[in-house]
């Protein structure tokens, strides 16, 4: 057992599958290798435990690794395993799981793992946009081993024992441990973004794949991840208090309050995840308005695209919440901030998934354009009575419109109020777009959970051809 760990390697597996499910596939390979020492040490299943079970019926595929084997280091064998375990993933078309407690690369079998480093980078690779790939890391994750959760779907850290780099702390220049723990796994869900949420104990993280697997798809053949819905289909929501709280709003009208969060610490401002209506799996992107979301970051809108090429991957409907205003307006943030919302924009509009878009705030000009609004591809737009709509807010559109005018004018405050009221009535409000066919409809916000089922099951059947390309540029 790792000494920072609680579980061993087949402790971990049987507490994420069902009980008695577990298969082992390559339970006798050992080491190949005779070099440096090897042949004095015993390496049953040559550090990684591999093989398939189920997690509440459903067929995954599971590699964890034993970090009481030469502390988990990947060699050839090891990696060959890893590799196989991919091909039969792919071929029956269910989910891959990765429990990581890996000292990385082992140094005595040299260029034969180097090799079998790259040779699992390309079969996760391969497998992206067909099965899901799930990653926890429970222990040490460097080096190299560092791009199987960076290559995977969703990654989750412990808070205290699991160490996930590139480079360690130490080597990097100004930089010590005990300044900034860059392997932290506050640091890598916060700052790098790489892990979707960390907790505290081993059982809380496989808990947590557990109920992600039930909501996912098995691949990007199968239909929609569907299960049973017991909530009431038309429950009204107490929800036009959660104009600034996205999360809130997507937590109540979830079939029972379930929502599955991804990348939790990262890009606050937008928050992406999962939901149920009518029992049916529902990808959510929205802006998060008291954490900074009224305005796009550049972390937040990759964040974004990432969630949405996922989704479209395994045609997971998408609803977009949206509440925003304008552009994060910072030196640091103006240097990438075109090429990140063209990238969501390019998410969005190539997504061939059903797409709705709720508007319960704020909604003005290219930014609101960018959040799959109607003209970039959602096949529903929704605004809720009170939102606001528009090219910019009403009041600077009038300052810059009439500049000569209100200069000119005796009472400018009178002039101002006017012209500012006239506009924000036919050009600034939601039923101004309704009228224009740009807003479906105006919903009273507690008939919102009952709206958006009865809209994602009118699109179940929408059926979409994209031009063909091999894949998208940005």
């Amino acid at each position: 057992m790792s000494n920072n760990s609680q579980l061993s390697a087949r402790q971990r597996i049987a507490s994420l599958l069902d009980d008695s499910s577990f298969v082992e596939v390559g339970a006798y390979v050992t080491a190949r290798s005779t070099d440096f020492n090897l042949p004095d040490k015993e390496t049953p299943a040559d550090g990684v435990v591999t093989g398939y079970g189920t997690i509440d019926t459903n067929l995954v595929f599971v590699y964890s690794q034993d970090a009481e084997i030469l502390n988990g280091s990947i060699g050839e064998m090891h990696a060959n395993k890893i590799c196989h375990l991919y091909d039969m993933a792919v071929k029956m078309g269910a989910p891959i799981i990765g429990l990581i407690d890996c000292a990385g690369l082992r140094l005595q079998e040299a260029m034969d793992a180097l090799n079998g480093f790259g040779r699992i980078y390309a079969k996760q690779s391969a497998a992206s946009g067909v099965i899901p790939q799930i990653t926890a890391v429970f222990g040490s994750c460097g080096g190299g081993a560092a791009l199987f959760p960076a290559l995977s779907d969703f990654a989750y850290m412990t808070k205290e024992d699991a160490k996930l780099f590139v480079n360690a702390p130490n080597v990097l220049d100004g930089n010590h441990v005990s300044k900034l723990d860059t392997a932290s796994a506050a640091y890598q869900s916060e700052h790098a973004g790489t892990i979707d949420d960390i907790f505290d104990t081993e059982a809380e993280v496989l808990g947590q794949i557990r109920q992600l697997v039930t909501f996912l798809p098995a691949n990007n053949e199968t239909d929609l991840s569907y299960t049973d819905c017991e909530d009431d289909l038309n429950r009204l929501v107490d929800v036009e208090g959660f104009v600034d709280d996205a999360k809130s709003l997507l937590i109540t009208i979830s079939d029972s309050q379930q929502f599955i969060e991804t990348k939790k610490a990262y890009a606050a401002d937008m928050v992406t995840g999962f939901i149920r209506l009518n029992g049916t799996t529902v990808g959510c992107v929205a802006n998060q308005g008291q954490a900074g979301g009224t305005v796009l970051s550049v972390t937040g809108a990759y964040k974004a695209a990432e969630f949405v090429r996922f989704c479209d991957a395994f045609e997971i409907p998408v609803l977009t919440v949206t509440n925003v205003k304008g552009y994060k307006a910072t030196v640091e943030e103006e240097a990438g901030m075109a090429k990140a919302v063209a990238s969501m924009t390019a998410a969005f509009a190539g997504a061939s998934v059903p797409k709705v878009n709720l508007i319960i705030g704020e909604a003005y000009g290219s930014a609101y354009t960018a959040m799959n609004s109607k003209a970039t591809g959602a096949d529903i737009e929704y605004a809720w009575q009170n939102a606001k709509m528009g090219m910019m807010e009403p009041e600077t559109a009038v300052q810059i419109i009439y500049a000569d005018e209100i200069a000119g004018a005796a009472d400018q405050k009178a002039f101002l109020a006017e012209k500012k009221q006239i506009f924000a009535t036919e050009q600034a409000s939601v039923m101004a777009a309704a009228r224009r066919g740009i807003v479906d409809d105006i919903l009273v916000p507690n008939a919102t959970r009952k709206r958006l089922i009865a809209a994602f099951e009118m699109l179940y059947t929408k059926s979409e051809d994209m031009p063909a390309k091999k894949h998208a540029c940005k």
